[in-house]
């Protein structure tokens, strides 16, 4: 719902009971007239930075293509160009990145049997290299907050090779039944070279902008 600023003899309220405006405090003016003021410039920079945005996807697709044409064996691979990656202008005094975020998601009935499946792989295993893998197990199932630690919970992955035990590798299969990714989000970071040579983020986030 667009706002309405008032500018007529009598003002409504949130509950559509007009005031006249001899009533209306000094600060209630102040306010109306302010907040209208805020909200048309965050409006517009709001729309700039949707305009930049698409600027910096389209230069980043249109150059991901380019790159795929001058080496064709990256055109056969299905994933490139679809992750993380980072380009450069001709001196490198530029750079641009581009972060994908996915959103993991854990089916809450097979993670609780694969918890189960670990529990028994600890009761048979607390000792030597697998004592730190049942402290990853743990911290992966509670962090601080009480819930999954994602990351940790796909990082038990990477020991399939290296445990050879029914239970242990049954919970790895669970936990890769159980994983969905049902969106991701591209974040974009634009640096540029400063006098001693480091790379100076053009910070595009509002709140870690100093006053």
């Amino acid at each position: 719902m667009k706002p309405t600023f008032q500018k007529s003899s009598t003002w409504t309220d949130e509950s559509g009971i007009e005031i006249p405006v001899n009533r209306i405090s000094k600060a209630e003016n102040l306010r109306e007239r302010l907040s209208e003021k805020v909200l048309k410039a965050a409006m517009k920079v709001n729309e700039q930075l949707y305009n930049l945005k698409a600027i910096i996807s389209n230069a980043n697709d249109a150059v991901m293509r380019e790159i795929a044409k001058e080496n064709r064996h990256l055109e056969k691979a299905t994933r490139w160009g679809k992750g993380n990656h980072t380009w450069y202008n001709f001196d490198r005094s530029v750079k641009i990145e581009v972060n994908i975020n996915e959103m993991i998601r854990f089916d809450e009935a097979k993670i609780s049997a694969a918890r189960e499946l670990f529990d028994n792989f600890i009761d048979r295993n607390v000792t030597g290299t697998d004592d730190i893998v049942r402290q990853l197990i743990n911290s992966a199932f509670s962090n601080t907050k009480g819930g999954l630690d994602s990351k940790k919970v796909l990082s038990l992955l990477k020991y399939r090779t290296r445990i050879k035990d029914k239970s242990f590798h049954a919970a790895l299969d669970l936990i890769e039944q159980s994983i969905s990714r049902p969106d991701s989000k591209k974040y974009y970071r634009v640096w540029v070279k400063n006098e001693e040579g480091q790379y100076e983020n053009i910070d595009l986030n509002f709140s870690s902008i100093s006053s």
